[in-house]
């Protein structure tokens, strides 16, 4: 499906649609949801929907950039980074803003319960 010829409501809806599916305790890169997301090369794309989420309960702050940094800086009310205060509830390890992919990166397999 080229890209020209798709809404970009659509696209952001399959952007989010692969999102919904990182499960607790994993992260993704943005390109990692792009590609997944049938969007190869549109990971800024992915950044810029996810900067306009407002569902509480999408995992969007699972995430982050390819080097394993986190890339936002929305604040909660006690001044942290609200990113790594997720990430961290989660039992992800972030040190110096960086997350180790080798340990949390998603493989991209879904998860089915029961």
């Amino acid at each position: 499906m080229p890209i020209a010829k798709t809404s970009s409501q659509e696209l952001a809806l399959l952007i989010l649609q692969v999102v919904a599916l990182i499960p607790y305790g994993k992260v993704a890169t943005y390109g990692q949801i792009a590609k997944m997301a049938g969007l190869p090369k549109h990971a800024r794309l992915v950044g810029r929907v996810l900067q306009q989420v407002e569902d509480q309960h999408l995992p969007w702050h699972r995430v982050i950039n390819s080097q394993g940094k986190i890339s936002l800086s929305k604040l909660d009310d006690q001044g942290d980074n609200l990113q790594i205060v997720k990430l961290q509830a989660e039992n992800i390890v972030v040190i110096a803003g960086k997350i180790n992919l080798k340990l949390y990166q998603w493989n991209g397999e879904i998860c089915k319960v029961g």
